[in-house]
């Protein structure tokens, strides 16, 4: 030892002893951690970014959109990730539930003959006959009712979506910064 200004130096500092394992419990907690981010993104949320102009003015070309895809329930005006047939997804907002009726005329959607209130799309659709909408699906349109806008419920390309072919529901757009 050798005193500095009335204050003791040891030469040799006391090495501090380690717990053999605190090293392997941290690798632990960080594989867990990292196991946790990588199921609630890849099955409890999504990240979708927006190809085209059928959802404008909601949603526009390459938006990013957060989705949830464990805790919802389709309801109507929700914007929905559907899984086609063909394997690619598309962005969508219910318009009919199940076992209710739609209809297009004049370019106003009537849900069991009850005008639909409306704010948030862009142009205006052609008519369609009534259809009911079947047990466990769900009449959809782009928000961009313009026709040949949005491939959706309207065309028999797309028809009807089947609830097991929802992925999510999208409820915050990450750019732009906005919730939906």
């Amino acid at each position: 030892m050798r005193a500095i200004g009335g204050a003791y130096l040891h030469e040799e500092e006391a090495k501090e002893t380690k717990n053999p394992w605190s090293e392997v419990i941290s690798w632990i907690k960080f594989i867990a951690i990292l196991f946790v981010l990588f199921f609630i993104f890849r099955f409890a949320l999504g990240i979708i970014i927006v190809d085209g102009n059928s959802m404008n003015p909601t949603l526009k070309n390459h938006d990013v959109i957060l989705t949830n895809n464990i805790f919802f329930q389709p309801e109507r005006n929700d914007i929905i990730i559907i899984k086609t047939n063909e394997g690619y997804d598309i962005v969508k907002r219910v318009i009919a539930l199940p076992n209710e009726t739609v209809e297009i005329k004049n370019g106003i959607i009537l849900i069991n003959g009850q005008p639909l209130e409306e704010t948030q799309t862009a142009g205006v659709s052609d008519d369609m006959a009534e259809i009911l909408v079947q047990e466990g699906t769900y009449f959809v349109l782009g928000d961009n009712r313009t026709p040949g806008e949005s491939l959706d419920s309207r065309s028999s390309e797309v028809g009807l979506i089947s609830q097991n072919n929802i992925k999510g529901e999208a409820f915050f757009s990450v750019f732009p910064f906005k919730s939906l």
